[in-house]
């Protein structure tokens, strides 16, 4: 019972199979190889099944693409004949005939081809005739020796055999006639039977093989030969006429296969594709050596081929045909994305609208199967190549397929925006957006969403709503832009796709992707209102905007009152009786300006430089007002999309750039209409941003300076920044003085780059860079935060920009300020020295650096009328080679710049430079990622490894690698070119050299020489100008000398407009008396110090008048060519100290390197010596500058003159004077005389000696008396004072110091004190207020300390007195006298009206007794009004001296 239940597992069919009941013999079997074909044919010759599917067959004399039923098998034993006779002619050359002939009716096939036959004679191994050898014994072929490279299409013996297997009747025929025999056999019964072969004599001239069958239809299940059979096998009979080409003809049936060529055979496929021939698609044919031939053409978005490797046909391609077709996608997918940047065109893509034609003979091919349909052999293994020529390649990327890939680009990229689109809905969740109340209901359209730029404008329209009515509030809401939007006519899919702001504007509206809107009922919102600043940023986000609606939604813009925008001042004018006038545009008030004449008084004017600016209370003012402040877009015509178009469209630059050529200066906007068109939009209100932005990118040709750094180098002029001071802290006083409206990171990051001198920077640097400015490791990029560094004014920059022009410049006004000139007027154009780089609206710019000698050389051959040298790219501190490459139409010359590679032994190599601009930390990437081991960031090995190892010991100035590599790729480097294959060489080119000229209008310029030449008339002309302007100065300084005796007085000279001087139109309030004579026309006598008014003066006065008369009649005899030589000259001793700096710097740098443990053989670990990197900190420079002063060379010049000038003359050849200095018992003598006038008239002349001092020390820059060498230990010698007693400071370098108040926190005072000494300088004093008692003490002792001196009769010629400004204020005419007391532990306290930093003047001298236990008395002038806006800026208390910078 137990057994009956035991149940049975669970077995396969097959194993159930096995239970039956078999013998041993019938269940395991042995077959021939003949009964396993017949048995397995899908093995040999495929499927023997009916398949459908759709393929290329050749009906109608044209070839025809349709779904046909057919059986694979049988139309393979049917091409292995065809093969076999095509082979034959690789055998034999001269086979020119190929005939074949279908009987459907009889079942019936024959190929016949001539030729060499088949050998008719006895295998003598096998023992039989060889032709029923090769076709009636299995595994026989001629090709078994893979030794030997054969092009045929036989491989593994079965070919023929498989055709007579599955025949019923199979016939060869072969005439042989070297042996003059022609051989028959029959086979039949599927090769079971064969007949004695039947051999007769033939001619010798007889070659010829051909075979007859009868396919074995039964085992096809077949009853015929059914039509899509013979279809199939009449297009290979086509296709043999198109691999053989011209020299074999084809038969079919008796008629000759209309293709003669591979050509020909193409053009069937490509007719079929197309209606007519005329609209047949291009194809692009190219042989390509003896073994390939290649065609493409285009599809509709389905790769298609059609391919033959030994005319065998593979159908699904292979190996060859992606050969072929990687390098044409290749090539096509660089082309498109190179001139569509945005398309981003994968070789796939490409590919998929590709038709590839391919005929080739390869060696010994190897396929996936017997039925040959894939080729699988390696490229490498192909025993050719097919590398398509530039032609070709170059032919199909201009083809119609471009276009095809970017509308399926444009189409990928719709579906993919469209998941990003918005619906009318109630609610949005989007951070930040202030949604309206009824958004997205039934009184949507009624809705308007505000977009602002940037939170603080969105507060200020959250202010400005809230001003508004409860009903009104409900239909606005608010959504703050994160600076300017992305442009989307040139973004690519990825970035609309990944852009939240663009995604969350889209659910805010509701907008969807590529919809049509004729009205905003579908939308959330039905009004679009634009908020941004009124400057020139706020109208490109406003044009963006209006690009992101037009690009997507252009039928949105044609909705009337859709887009709209809500516009604020960006000037306010405000009059004392109350009037505010509210300007909305920089055009329209400089238009109001100027037709006041110059009459601005009593207008306070604020500029608005964002909606930040404006207070809530204005804010609910606009909005209150809102039909004066909202603006209506409208769509007029299609001119309007053309203008959008024209401002954002890359397609359009050179439209673009007319459209600025063309634009008027003065053109804005004019807010008052209510409507405003798209196109005066663009044309009125962006166009001013593109201009700016043009001028913000593009230097100019003159002084080769952006308006950025033009600010920054006018601000330190003006500042006679000598004092090193940290960026943070100077940005903000540039911010200040020189209108400066963006971003002080900005122009923090513009003073570092002015101020960088490693190699690639800056051939010169203007500014001195005093701590880590960056290094070329990174560019530049590593430099320390603006609040750590410090820098000042470099020593050559005052050579480069001459004190003497600054009176010459067209300065700037802005709000009644002054500020920078349109142009610096340097002496060489420094555009060359250190080159630019920018990209602006239409134009962009590339100039390399030029070497400044070269410069200097070109403009003295000028001046001495020779023709200029080319010049040629030059890189401070650059150690490789740049090459000078083949001119190009137009002059435009590029360069090839290389590193230094050298080679240390057979397995090492060591680099020591790298090319211009290619930094040290991405070359280091580079070699790790060709080095073996190393894994990239994504843990992924190098894909082709030729480094061993690597070292680096280069430091932040010099560049050394010391690379390991195997003899074999040592060899295979040294081939291939080092620089190439270590990345050594980059190109720079002169073909996109704009700059903008001296009239401010951009030109382009073909080489370097031309932006010389363009110069150098232009500073000739203000040498001109300068020399004129010196005369004029030295003649009034004359006259004023004679006038001293008489006390004749004389007007005052017109003053130039220097930096740093204001237009202040309430200084002049005295009036002419009765006579004309004005009290300030005496300023110039009444400064005088009671102490010069000696006998010993006047005579003074007459030699220095004498003197003065001699440098008149100099300077008038002196040329302008001169004055520039003698600026050259000076210049070029600057040139030579940089260069002995550098020197020196890398003599020390290589003593460093000497000390390690490096060898010159081998790949040795080496300890890297400490770096002692160049350090621009102020002990440095005044221990540098101290070794020059007392030397013989003229190099201390700089220093000097910089100290001479700290006073700086006003009103004189454009330089600004300080206060005039007197004794202060003088001012109780004047005081009577000054107290009668309502205000006290200005003292803006200095001692006249010291003026004429000062100018003659101008002078003696040019030599005109004496050399440079002499001027210089003059002005040296003159800036020697003896030590004063007082609590001393901590010492400085001595020689040459700069003094300022707090050593931690420098100044920057609007004259600078600079002073030489030659001992410690005593401590800085400072003085509150003084009562009326010490006043008249502080006289006593001045009366007391001369008294002395002038009975002694000493000569007064090394006096040296330290003054203030004049104590006088300017408004008041209050007397602010001030003592100056020292606290016993020499700490001097510091009240809020001494703010004032102390000015060193040298004047002569007057020798006084020292007094013992006696307290040094200073009695100061107080500055101008004009500096006292400076205080906050310049006053660092004493407690703040010992406190720590950042």
């Amino acid at each position: 019972m137990a057994a009956e239940t035991k149940k049975i597992p669970l077995s396969t069919s097959g194993s159930l199979n096995m239970n039956q009941e078999k013998t041993i013999e019938e269940t395991y079997q042995k077959k021939s190889q003949l009964e396993h074909i017949l048995l397995r044919p899908d093995t040999y010759i495929g499927s023997i099944e009916k398949h459908a599917q759709i393929l290329w067959v050749f009906e109608d004399d044209k070839m025809v693409n349709r779904s046909v039923t057919y059986v694979p098998g049988l139309y393979k034993i049917f091409d292995e004949i065809l093969v076999n006779a095509a082979d034959n002619k690789q055998r034999d050359p001269k086979m020119d005939s190929l005939k074949v002939v279908i009987d459907v009716e009889n079942n019936l096939v024959s190929v016949y081809n001539n030729g060499d036959g088949v050998p008719v004679d006895i295998h003598k191994e096998e023992g039989v005739y060889v032709p029923e050898l090769i076709f009636g014994h299995l595994l026989t072929s001629s090709n078994y020796d893979d030794t030997m490279k054969k092009t045929t299409g036989g491989r593994n013996g079965y070919g023929a055999k498989l055709t007579n297997i599955f025949s019923t009747e199979f016939v060869i025929e072969t005439a042989d006639g070297k042996r003059k025999k022609k051989y028959k056999q029959v086979f039949s019964n599927n090769m079971g039977k064969r007949s004695e072969p039947i051999i007769t004599k033939c001619k010798e001239s007889e070659n010829w093989t051909k075979v007859t069958f009868k396919p074995d239809l039964a085992k096809f299940s077949m009853t015929h030969l059914e039509e899509d059979v013979v279809a199939l096998m009449k297009k290979r009979v086509v296709d043999m006429a198109g691999c053989l080409g011209k020299t074999v003809k084809v038969e079919l049936n008796g008629s000759r296969v209309p293709v003669k060529s591979f050509q020909d055979y193409v053009n069937l496929y490509l007719n079929s594709a197309s209606e007519s021939v005329s609209e047949r698609p291009k194809s692009f044919y190219e042989k390509v050596g003896e073994r390939w031939e290649v065609c493409v053409s285009l599809t509709e978005g389905q790769f298609q081929q059609a391919s033959f490797v030994n005319s065998i046909a593979t159908i699904k391609g292979g190996t060859h045909v992606d050969y072929v077709t990687n390098q044409i996608t290749n090539y096509v997918m660089n082309s498109v994305n190179k001139k569509n940047k945005n398309a981003n065109i994968k070789a796939h893509n490409v590919k998929n609208y590709l038709w590839v034609f391919v005929n080739c003979l390869i060696d010994n091919p190897a396929f996936d199967s017997q039925t040959k349909e894939t080729l699988t052999l390696r490229q490498s293994s192909f025993g050719s190549k097919c590398e398509l020529s530039e032609d070709l390649l170059k032919k199909v990327a201009k083809s119609d397929i471009v276009d095809n890939l970017l509308s399926w680009a444009k189409f990928k990229e719709n579906k993919e925006l469209k998941k990003t689109d918005g619906t009318k809905t109630a609610k949005v969740n989007v951070p930040k957006l202030e949604d309206a109340n009824e958004a997205g209901g039934r009184y949507s359209e009624k809705c308007t969403l505000i977009l602002t730029e940037g939170d603080s404008a969105k507060a200020l329209a959250i202010a400005g709503v809230a001003g508004l009515s409860q009903m009104e509030r409900n239909f606005y809401g608010v959504f703050p832009l994160r600076g300017k939007l992305l442009n989307v006519r040139e973004a690519t899919s990825k970035q609309l796709k990944e852009n939240k702001e663009i995604e969350s504007i889209k659910k805010i509206l509701g907008l969807q992707h590529d919809k049509q809107y004729s009205n905003v009922k579908s939308l959330r919102y039905g009004h679009l209102m634009i908020m941004t600043d009124q400057d020139h940023d706020g109208s490109h986000i406003k044009g963006l905007l209006i690009n992101f609606i037009h690009s997507f939604w252009p039928s949105l813009l044609k909705v009337p009152s859709f887009m709209v925008e809500f516009i604020t001042p960006i000037v306010k004018a405000t009059r004392r009786n109350g009037t505010v006038l509210s300007f909305y545009s920089m055009p329209e008030y400089e238009s109001w300006k100027e037709s006041l004449s110059g009459n601005a008084s009593g207008w306070s004017i604020k500029y608005y430089k964002g909606l930040g600016t404006s207070t809530s209370k204005e804010g609910k003012e606009y909005f209150k007002n809102l039909d004066k402040h909202k603006k209506d877009f409208l769509w007029m015509d299609e001119q309007d999309g053309d203008a959008i178009e024209l401002a954002f469209s890359k397609k359009k630059i050179e439209a673009r750039k007319n459209w600025l050529r063309q634009h008027e200066p003065g053109t804005y906007l004019d807010h008052n209409q209510k409507i405003i068109k798209y196109s005066d939009f663009i044309n009125k209100e962006l166009i001013l941003f593109s201009m700016a932005d043009l001028q913000r990118s593009i230097p100019s040709m003159v002084d080769g300076l952006k308006p950025g750094q033009r600010k920054i180098l006018f601000c330190s002029f003006k500042r006679n920044f000598v004092k090193e001071a940290k960026i943070s802290q100077f940005s903000g006083y540039v911010s200040e003085h020189s209108a400066y409206h963006h971003g002080e990171q900005s122009l923090a990051g513009t003073i570092i780059g002015m101020a960088q001198d490693f190699v690639g920077s800056n051939n010169i640097n203007l500014l001195q860079p005093n701590g880590q400015f960056g290094t070329r490791s990174v560019g530049g990029k590593d430099h320390a935060s603006a609040r750590y560094i410090y820098t000042q004014l470099s020593p050559i920059t005052r050579f480069l920009f001459p004190k003497d022009d600054d009176g010459l410049l067209n300065y700037q006004d802005e709000d009644g300020q002054t500020i920078e000139p349109t142009w610096y007027i340097p002496i060489i154009p420094m555009v060359l020295v250190n080159g630019c780089e920018g990209i602006g609206t239409g134009w962009s710019t590339f100039i390399p650096n030029y070497n400044p000698r070269d410069v200097v050389a070109n403009i003295r051959r000028l001046l001495n009328g020779e023709m200029m040298e080319p010049m040629n790219p030059w890189y401070r501190g650059f150690k490789g080679t740049i090459e000078k490459g083949a001119s190009k139409e137009g002059g435009c010359t590029s360069y090839t710049v290389n590193g230094v590679i050298n080679e240390v032994n057979e397995t090492t190599l060591r680099i020591t430079e790298l090319p211009v601009r290619r930094w040290t930390d991405d070359y280091k990437a580079f070699l790790n990622s060709v080095t073996e081991g190393i894994r990239d960031e994504n843990g992924n090995l190098p894909k082709d490894p030729f480094v061993k190892d690597f070292r680096k010991y280069g430091d932040d100035a010099a560049v050394d690698f010391e690379v390991l590599l195997s003899e074999e790729n040592m060899l295979v480097a040294k081939q291939e070119g080092l620089l190439k294959k270590f990345k050594l060489t980059t190109t720079i080119s002169t073909n996109n050299m704009h700059l903008f000229d001296s009239a401010g209008v951009i030109k382009k310029y073909d080489n370097p020489e031309q932006i010389l030449e363009n110069f150098f008339h232009l500073r000739l002309e203000y040498y001109e100008t300068r020399k004129k302007v010196l005369l004029e100065n030295l003649e009034f300084e004359l006259l004023k000398l004679e006038n001293k005796k008489g006390f004749n007085p004389i007007p005052k000279k017109s003053k130039a407009v220097v930096p740093g001087e204001t237009d202040d139109t309430e200084e002049a309030e005295d009036s002419p008396d009765g006579s004309g004579v004005r009290a300030s026309d005496y300023d110039y006598l009444l400064s005088m110090a009671i102490g010069t008014l000696t006998l010993e003066k006047v005579q003074q006065l007459c030699a220095d008048r004498d003197k003065l008369n001699g440098e008149v009649d100099s300077l008038r005899k002196t040329t302008p060519r001169v004055l520039w030589v003698k600026d050259l000259e000076a210049l070029e001793m600057q040139l030579d100290m940089l260069d002995k700096h550098d020197a020196e710097a890398e003599e020390a740098r290589r003593k460093l390197k000497g000390a390690g443990a490096k060898g010159d053989a081998g790949f040795k670990v080496s300890k890297q010596a400490p770096k002692n990197p160049r350090k621009y900190t102020k002990k440095a420079i005044n221990e540098e500058v101290s070794v020059e002063t007392t030397g013989t060379s003229s190099s201390s010049a700089i220093e000097t003159e910089n100290a001479a000038e700290v006073v700086k003359p006003k009103g004189r050849a454009g330089s600004k004077k300080a206060p005039a200095k007197m004794l202060f018992g003088t001012y109780n003598v004047l005081f009577l005389f000054f107290s009668r006038k309502k205000s006290l008239p200005v003292l803006d002349d200095i001692d006249e000696d010291d003026e004429i001092e000062s100018l003659k020390d101008r002078l003696k820059a040019y030599r005109l008396d004496s050399s440079p060498e002499q001027s210089a230990d003059m002005e040296t010698d003159a800036l020697q004072v003896p030590a004063r007693r007082g609590v001393a400071r901590k010492k400085p370098p001595a020689n040459v110091s700069v003094i300022s108040d707090s050593e931690d926190e420098p100044s920057l005072d609007d004259d600078a004190d600079v002073e030489a000494k030659a001992k410690p300088p005593a401590a800085t004093k400072r003085r509150g207020p003084a009562s009326k008692q010490s006043q008249g003490l502080g006289q006593k002792l001045l009366t007391e300390m001369l008294k002395p001196a002038e009975e002694a009769g000493i000569s007064p010629e090394k006096k040296v007195r330290k003054v203030r400004a004049s104590p006088f204020n300017k408004k008041s005419g209050s007397v602010l006298g001030r003592n100056h007391k020292e606290d016993d532990n020499g700490s001097e306290p510091m009240s809020a009206s001494s703010s004032e930093n102390t000015d060193v003047i040298d004047v002569p001298a007057r020798a006084r007794p020292l007094r013992a236990n006696r307290k040094q008395t200073r009695y100061v002038l107080s500055d101008s009004e004009s500096e006292k806006e400076d205080t906050d800026f310049e006053e660092v208390d004493d407690d703040s001296d010992s406190s720590s910078s950042d």
